[in-house]
């Protein structure tokens, strides 16, 4: 029996580079990825490693000055993906520290648990 499964991404978008993390369902705690660049071909390639075993997969990332295009990019490819708000994204009280690879991981991480809220995306 073929047991169906979710991994969540979590993508912390800058205008260059874009870094990766991934949830898979369970308890396990979120893996980091990695680097891509911030272009089409670098996400195509993306999808097609992370959803190369036919498991589902759900893309998040922040809304922010980089605007839509990697949720439309997302979207052509056949992917799920939320933007979600930055200031509903919950925090822990003294934590302070940010760095790329920890926004990617934290985002994966409430993602699969269900805790953000995604935004509108207009057309």
């Amino acid at each position: 029996m073929h047991q169906y499964t979710t991994k969540y991404v979590g993508l912390d978008v800058h205008k260059e580079k874009t870094s990766v993390a991934i949830a898979h369902e369970g308890r396990s705690e979120p893996i980091y990825y990695g680097e891509i660049r911030t272009e089409a071909e670098a996400l195509r390639k993306l999808v097609k490693k992370v959803a190369s075993n036919g498991e589902s997969v759900a893309f998040c990332y922040e809304a922010g000055p980089c605007g839509y295009d990697v949720y439309r990019q997302l979207i052509a490819l056949g992917q799920r993906c939320d933007v979600v708000a930055p200031l509903l994204i919950p925090k822990k009280p003294g934590d302070r520290v940010k760095t790329n690879r920890r926004d990617a991981t934290t985002l994966a991480r409430l993602y699969k648990a269900g805790e953000l809220t995604p935004v509108w995306v207009p057309d």
